[in-house]
């Protein structure tokens, strides 16, 4: 072999205590998914996994397969947005989500941090009383922020779920629009919408509003209250001015917990407007109990060309 051809190895793993099917799908679906995504060989033959190539290529198959079979051994089926993921990120750190802080029980479905950046955020929820979650679209904030507060609410830890947003960029200037206030602020808050919806059953989320013990409202509407008791969160928060900010983080009442998610690369203030969000980050980043997480394109779990329009941008903005 000439010196400058790469370094070709080989790895073997063994699936001694698996069924082969939970991991590589049916009819090898997932198998075939990761190799039309390789450059090296994978191999399947009963209980052995050999993986072949350049030493490189198979020390990120080898730590991917190892993170899906750890996902595999902690009981979850996996499912291609599993695969892609870990196609993306080259398979985490190889371990199955041994620790309750990577996993939130919600009534329809576990969620699982899925990147390191994600293990951190959810870390900081669970053990910080206020946080910040700044990071591009994709990244989970407001889906974890929702799945953290809906846990807490099934286990009794709050008594009620408040998310806003700022209905309208910035100015929330709601009466131009068509219709009752409801139909002018439901465009708005429609991803906390969504999220709620795929965290439990539609009648569920219906009878936790009649009982208020879930609102979702424009940020407008927080003004003047006292929030005890409950998990707050403020989503797009890259839209709110600072005396937004500063009324919104000055609502936080006893036995309450308040997440704010928002992404600064995309600020709809008009020119010149600083952002609430950017002036915190520098105004309360030694505050003890206030957490700051940042999160970037290697966090991004949806579509993998999420990940890749969001590098095109930065690197866009770079140049700039």
């Amino acid at each position: 072999m000439a010196d400058d051809e790469p370094r070709q190895t080989e790895v073997c793993i063994t699936l001694s205590d698996i069924d082969p099917v939970l991991l590589f799908g049916e009819n090898d679906r997932w198998l075939r998914l990761i190799r039309r995504h390789s450059t090296g060989r994978v191999v399947a033959r009963g209980d052995t996994v050999r993986i072949l190539g350049e030493a490189e290529e198979v020390r990120r198959l080898e730590g991917l397969l190892l993170s899906l079979i750890g996902l595999v051994k902690a009981g979850q089926a996996l499912q291609q947005d599993d695969i892609e993921i870990a196609l993306q990120t080259g398979g985490g750190d190889g371990g199955p989500p041994s620790s309750p802080l990577l996993e939130i029980v919600a009534p329809r479905r576990v969620v699982r941090a899925r990147t390191a950046g994600q293990r951190a955020y959810v870390e900081a929820m669970l053990t910080t009383d206020l946080v910040f979650a700044i990071g591009p679209a994709g990244t989970g904030k407001t889906y974890l922020a929702a799945a953290i507060a809906v846990a807490a609410l099934a286990r009794h830890e709050v008594r009620r779920i408040i998310l806003a947003r700022p209905a309208v960029e910035a100015g929330e200037k709601l009466g131009y629009l068509p219709g009752d206030l409801k139909e002018k602020v439901d465009p708005y808050l429609r991803p906390l919408w969504d999220a709620l919806y795929d965290l439990l059953p539609l009648d569920r989320v219906k009878r936790l509003m009649a009982l208020e013990a879930i609102e979702i409202s424009p940020l407008a509407f927080m003004r003047g209250r006292t929030l005890n008791d409950s998990y707050v969160i403020l989503d797009e928060a890259q839209n709110t001015t600072p005396m937004q900010m500063k009324m919104f983080l000055t609502r936080l009442g006893s036995s309450s917990k308040a997440v704010v998610t928002g992404d600064i690369t995309q600020i709809d203030l008009p020119a010149g407007q600083i952002s609430g969000l950017m002036q915190v980050r520098q105004l309360l980043q030694r505050i003890p109990g206030v957490a700051f997480v940042e999160l970037t394109r290697a966090d991004v779990v949806r579509h993998p060309l999420v990940q890749r329009i969001v590098q095109a941008y930065e690197e866009l903005e770079g140049r700039a």
